[in-house]
């Protein structure tokens, strides 16, 4: 059973099989207000992602520095695929903690679903649909109240031709619970429903299915997830299936685009041997357009289909084709590289609680200089820190952080600063990209290590 691994990607000519890939997601990417739909703020990355712990583990690989600058700097949606009753919500709660904490935008994709990708590559999913209920009950405990994105059940609307018709309407009645008991869970919560793709269903079509399984108290629907049609092409067939739902009176929803490896030209559909493909725009809420809420990353880029690698596995030959030559990342948020695990990469997502997450405890900065604060991810035996730097009223050229780390503990591995040693009081300083720092603007550096982490960072500026 590929968990978490592999989704279809099947169009209205051919209803060939395709497949779907998922992952983990995590530390931050600064993104500027929305200009359009109704998201506004930065998205949060995973620091325990698969390409993240791939870069770490392989700082000497030719191909590292294109994967980490484009790829592993980028947030990408963590999937919640493995059927945990008794502990997806503290796996979620961890998580979303985390997000919290660093004042963004955790991005969820639940594949969970009875009969999900009608038995082929992604097969699993709850037993049967009163199970599922519960899970998503459970699920829904973990959210807090903070804005979260919900990719709810890919491919759970566009692709039916295995369900009976009361299969059909009770996966449909399954998916318009879930909607409201996540929207019950955390008001604050964005939930968008399977709107398949361009080249798949009809818009018209579309509506109509999107309409049974409740939409109407959803925020909208994603389209594209795991594949590679072009943005402009995901934009038009959107704002046909908004005009269609309109038309049957369910108005004011937004769609939200996947562009994790849609830059490329077309070809094949699986994503293992394609070389030619490249990541698309980098995952933004400020899309510019009103019918659009975000565009994610919510297939991992470097993840495969599953056609010539296992489903879901993270490949940096298929992650570097997609990043090499692709344009980079807004400068507003400079890659950072990632930080090292002594855990190898998966793309199963975890089944016990993720670390949980300590508040920063340093005050904002006032005045000029600088201030730092501390955000640890804490398991047991090590943790990860993410520190973030904040100029004051006057724009800083530099800056070094002080941190004095508990009895015990010991950094194995820092990103985007230089450190001065590995235990004790450690200071780290700026490296060339994040040196610079407007006023009141932040920019952030992270490190991992064994034993507890520190609570607390002073900041100096040059």
């Amino acid at each position: 059973m590929a968990i978490l691994s592999s989704l279809r990607h099947r169009s209205a000519v051919t209803s060939a099989a395709a497949v779907v890939g998922a992952a983990a997601i995590g530390v931050c990417l600064a993104v500027s207000s929305a200009s359009a739909g109704t998201l506004s703020g930065s998205l949060y990355r995973d620091p325990s992602s698969a390409v993240i712990r791939w870069v770490a583990a392989n700082p000497g690989d030719s191909r590292a520095a294109v994967i980490r600058d484009k790829i592993a700097s980028q947030p990408q949606a963590r999937w919640f695929a493995n059927f945990n009753p008794s502990t997806v919500q503290s796996e979620v709660s961890g998580f979303i903690g985390a997000a919290n904490a660093a004042q963004q935008i955790p991005v969820l994709a639940v594949y969970e679903i009875t009969n999900r990708d009608c038995g082929g590559a992604s097969a699993g999913g709850a037993p049967d649909l009163n199970q599922y209920q519960t899970w998503v009950s459970n699920f829904a405990r973990g959210l807090g109240n903070q804005t979260v994105i919900i990719i709810l059940e890919t491919d759970s609307l566009a692709l039916t031709t295995c369900l009976s018709s009361g299969e059909l309407n009770a996966r449909n009645q399954a998916i318009s619970t879930a909607t409201r008991t996540i929207k019950s869970g955390n008001p604050n919560a964005k939930v968008y429903l399977d709107g398949g793709h361009s080249t798949w269903n009809s818009a018209g079509e579309t509506a109509n299915r999107l309409r049974a399984a409740g939409v109407q108290y959803a925020d909208g629907f994603f389209t594209n997830v795991s594949n590679f049609n072009s943005t402009s092409n995901e934009a038009n067939f959107g704002r046909n299936v908004i005009s269609s739902l309109n038309g049957m009176g369910i108005s004011g929803k937004r769609q939200v685009i996947d562009t994790s490896r849609n830059g490329g030209a077309s070809g094949d559909w699986c994503g293992d041997d394609n070389t030619d493909r490249r990541i698309g725009p980098y995952p933004t809420t400020n899309t510019g357009d009103g019918n659009i809420d975000a565009y994610l990353w919510v297939k991992p880029p470097g993840e495969a289909d599953g056609c010539r690698f296992t489903a879901g596995s993270f490949q940096p030959d298929l992650a570097f084709s997609l990043a090499n030559g692709a344009p980079n990342p807004p400068t507003t948020a400079p890659p950072t590289t990632a930080p090292p695990t002594t855990a190898p990469p998966t793309t199963a997502p975890p089944t016990t609680a993720p670390p949980t997450t300590a508040p920063p405890t340093t005050p904002p900065p006032t005045g000029n200089g600088c201030s730092a604060s501390v955000t640890v991810n804490q398991w047991n035996g090590g943790f990860t820190a993410s520190v973030t730097v904040t100029a004051g009223s006057a724009s800083i050229n530099g800056w070094t952080v002080t941190i004095t780390l508990p009895g015990g503990a010991a950094i194995t591995g820092v990103w985007s600063a230089q450190p001065s040693g590995t235990s004790g009081t450690v200071r780290f300083t700026n490296v060339g990209y994040n040196g610079q720092v407007g006023a009141g603007q932040s920019t952030n550096f992270g490190f991992q290590g064994t034993g507890t982490g520190p609570a607390t960072a002073a900041c100096a500026s040059a």
